[in-house]
């Protein structure tokens, strides 16, 4: 603020309006500092920053395009290669699609089943009522993984015979491990702040589980079982010793007849098969992971 001269005072107060900017006091004239300019328009607010998305193009295309690079390489050596008599047999009359149609029904099967027992207990076991039982069914979990596989598939054959119930009580003994590990890890990890907000506004027990515990547990939930997926694609190829089928059986015969080609089938397919079954397991961690607890920008 600057006073003005006395002079301006006067025309000022001869003329009835003040300009603007100026205003009197005591008898003393001010003008503001930058008076009569017009006020600046207000700048607008940023607009909101947009997150990045959840799948990017490269995760949606690198992965499948290798694997189909590999798979087209492999089709065209077989074209090249001489194959005999017996190789040709192993091969043809549909062997291959059948073995690894039975490969990704007993990778599916063993799933579902592992899901079924491993989330429920690892609930249940995270339950007041039931926390002293964590430490014997975790060390049953661990017993089932730590023993050999193919150890493991012959004691059930012993037991149960040849055929896929074998095979597949085998795998999901294999896999319960890390989805049930996790599921307890996941459920225990959770702030007991939230828990007890959600009780204090009168949610029940079963509403707290569902809608506030399982999906701040679901990011290592999806863990477990991404694990537990890949371990069932290779723990599969055994299944072939308990009279199973999957793509274990190509790669028993290549071993036991010494004929590359089908030794190299049967391998190729069992990676791509695992490699493809985790690339769709991390797609389903990123879109069923609960928006809230993305990072922010």
């Amino acid at each position: 603020m600057r006073a003005s001269a006395s002079g301006s005072s006067g025309s000022s107060g001869s003329s009835g309006r003040r300009p603007e900017g100026e205003h009197e006091v005591r008898g003393h004239v001010f003008r503001d500092e930058g008076g009569g300019a017009p006020d600046e328009a207000e700048a607008p607010p940023p607009p909101p920053a947009v997150k990045p998305p959840r799948v990017t193009w490269r995760k949606l295309t690198f992965l499948p395009v290798v694997l189909i690079a590999v798979l087209l390489a492999t089709w065209l050596w077989f074209e090249q290669a001489d194959l005999d008599a017996l190789t040709r047999n192993a091969l043809s009359n549909g062997q291959v699609s059948k073995a690894l149609w039975q490969h990704i029904q007993l990778t599916v099967i063993s799933t579902f089943f592992v899901l079924v027992i491993a989330i429920p207990l690892g609930v249940l076991l995270t339950r007041r009522m039931f926390r002293r039982a964590t430490p014997a069914a975790m060390a049953l979990a661990n017993m089932g993984q730590a023993t050999p596989a193919i150890g493991l598939l012959a004691l059930l054959v012993i037991w149960l015979g040849i055929g896929r119930r074998a095979a597949l009580i085998g795998i999901i003994a294999y896999a319960v491990l890390p989805v049930l590990s996790n599921t307890i890890a996941g459920l225990k990890a959770n702030d007991p702040t939230l828990l007890e907000a959600a009780r204090g506004i009168g949610m029940s027990p079963l509403g707290v589980l569902t809608r506030v515990e399982l999906p701040l547990a679901v990011p290592l939930i999806l863990a477990g079982v991404r694990t537990a997926l890949v371990l069932n694609v290779g723990t599969a190829t055994l299944a072939t010793f308990g009279g199973g089928g999957g793509l274990g059986v190509l790669i028993t015969t290549g071993i036991t007849s010494q004929r590359m080609p089908v030794l190299v089938v049967g391998s190729v397919l069992t990676v791509v098969l695992a490699l493809l079954v985790d690339w769709l397991a991390s797609l389903a961690e990123l879109l069923l992971r609960p928006r809230g607890l993305e990072a922010g920008p």
